[in-house]
C-alpha cells in the first residue's frame, strides 16, 4: 500500500471512530442509557478520551521512529485536533449540565477547586496549539511554531494532575495514566531539556 493511501485510510479511520463515539455518547445520553448519573458519565467520557488521544499523539513520534513508519507523523496533527475537540466538549458539558450555564458559579469553582483550576489552565494552553495546528501557521511561525507546540509536554502533565485530583476514591486509573505519561516524557527527555534551555 502506498504511503498516501495509508495516511488517507488512517485519517479516515480517526475521523470515523471519533465522530461515531461522540454521536453514540450523546445519543445514549438523550435516551437516558448512561446509568444512574448520565451527566457524570458524559463529562468523564469526553475528558478521558481527550487524555487518551493526547497520550496517543505523544506516542506517534517514538513509534514512527522505532518501526520506521514516518508516514504516521502525518496523522499527529489530526489526533491533536480531536484531543482539543474532546477537551472543549468536556468543558462545555461541565458548564452546561453540571453548572447550568451559571458563569459566576464557574468562576467560583475555578477559584475554589484546584482540579478545575488546573484543568482550565490546561485547556487554555491547548487552545493556541489547536488554532495553530494548520500548516499555514507552521510555515508562517517557523521555529516559533515548534517551540509553542512543545507546551504539549506541560499540558499532558497538567491533564494527568487534573484527572488525579478529580478522583475521589480509587486512584488506580489515574496512577496508570501517570505511568504512561512519565514513560512518554522520558522518551523525549533530550528534546524537553533542549526546549527548557532556550
Amino acid at each position: 500500500m502506498q504511503t498516501k493511501t495509508k495516511v488517507t485510510v488512517l485519517k479516515s479511520a480517526i475521523h470515523l471512530i471519533n465522530l461515531a463515539f461522540i454521536a453514540q455518547l450523546y445519543y445514549l445520553a438523550i435516551l437516558d442509557q448512561l446509568g444512574t448519573d448520565p451527566v457524570k458519565e458524559v463529562i468523564h467520557a469526553t475528558g478521558i478520551n481527550g487524555l487518551n488521544l493526547l497520550l496517543l499523539t505523544l506516542c506517534i513520534s517514538p513509534v514512527a521512529k522505532r518501526f520506521k513508519m514516518g508516514w504516521l507523523m502525518q496523522t499527529r496533527r489530526l489526533l491533536g485536533i480531536y484531543t482539543f475537540v474532546y477537551a472543549l466538549l468536556h468543558l462545555l458539558n461541565y458548564i452546561a449540565f453540571e453548572l447550568q450555564f451559571d458563569y459566576s458559579l464557574l468562576v467560583s469553582e475555578i477559584i475554589k477547586r484546584p482540579y478545575i483550576t488546573i484543568g482550565m489552565v490546561a485547556i487554555s494552553l491547548l487552545t493556541p496549539l489547536a488554532i495553530t495546528s494548520l500548516k499555514y501557521y507552521q510555515r508562517k511561525m517557523g521555529r516559533q511554531w515548534q517551540s509553542l507546540h512543545n507546551w504539549v509536554y506541560v499540558i499532558v502533565i497538567l491533564v494527568c494532575i487534573h484527572f488525579y485530583w478529580s478522583v475521589k476514591s480509587d486512584i488506580t486509573e489515574p496512577v496508570i495514566y501517570f505511568g504512561i505519561m512519565f514513560t512518554l516524557l522520558m522518551l523525549r527527555r533530550d528534546k524537553i531539556k533542549a526546549w527548557l534551555k532556550r
